[in-house]
């Protein structure tokens, strides 16, 4: 899929989410990249390229503090090919796959671990 309209397509999933999650969403931005750098997956202990399909970084809610300020936006990538590859392989749609992604970050943002997000996804 062109990057561009991955993008319109994020835009679209993202305006689908619960606004109880979106209230919340505070200094984030989202940004699309094709995949992960072996960096980022080297520090994650993640194996696969493609095994990685969305990343948090920055300061969870759950750790800010009154005088957390003039800090930069917290960052939720989403990897544009490991996407479309798990889509293709599991016979997801990519929106969907996107959809679920997009919340598992946001968990991540609300201050949730792996293993909280595995079990509210009930893989845990």
């Amino acid at each position: 899929m062109e990057r561009s309209r991955f993008e319109s397509l994020v835009d679209e999933v993202f305006e689908e989410l619960p606004e109880v999650l979106l209230d919340y969403v505070d200094n984030a931005v989202f940004v699309v990249e094709d995949w992960p750098d072996a960096e980022t997956l080297e520090s994650l202990g993640v194996r696969s390229r493609g095994g990685l399909l969305g990343l948090y970084q920055g300061l969870p809610l759950d750790e800010r503090h009154v005088d957390t300020t003039g800090a930069l936006p917290d960052r939720i990538v989403l990897y544009q090919k490991p996407i479309e590859l798990y889509a293709r392989q599991t016979g997801e749609r990519v929106d969907d796959v996107v959809y679920d992604t997009l919340v598992h970050e946001i968990g991540h943002h609300f201050g949730l671990t792996e293993a909280e997000l595995r079990e509210i996804e009930g893989r845990g």
